[in-house]
């Protein structure tokens, strides 16, 4: 399992109907509208070896907010880099790039529960939780 830790924002607006975006930026303008996190401790590239491991398997990000918890499952893919420096990108659609940790994702930023989204706003920290299933 990999641990990601990262901070919600004001900003934060949860909105887009098929991505969920964390960064290892530490602002947030009101145009990202995919992005949940902000400071993240870990990029894809960071996490690069453990992917690599588990290419063509199902995995489960656990999103958790305080006592908050909602799971993401989708997949990984060969074709996936994992080469991003700051960036990570779950996607329900199958693009893929250097930013994409996962593609057929179950959820996108607009389905997390909304007492999630409140809980960022406030700056909460929010822990990612990334297993092989």
């Amino acid at each position: 399992m990999i641990v990601i830790k990262a901070r919600g924002h004001p900003n934060i607006k949860a909105t887009h109907r098929t991505t969920i975006e964390v960064t290892k930026d530490n602002y947030l303008t009101g145009r990202g509208d995919c992005i949940l996190g902000i400071d993240a401790d870990k990029s894809l590239k960071d996490m690069k070896e453990f992917l690599d491991q588990n290419k063509k398997r199902e995995i489960k990000v656990d999103l958790v907010v305080e006592n908050l918890v909602e799971s993401i499952k989708g997949y990984l893919d060969p074709r996936l880099t994992f080469l991003d420096e700051k960036d990570i990108v779950i996607r329900k659609s199958s693009y893929i790039c250097d930013r994409t940790l996962m593609i057929h994702a179950s959820k996108s930023a607009a389905e997390i529960n909304r007492k999630i989204i409140r809980k960022l706003r406030e700056r909460k920290e929010m822990t990612l939780r990334i297993s092989v299933i």
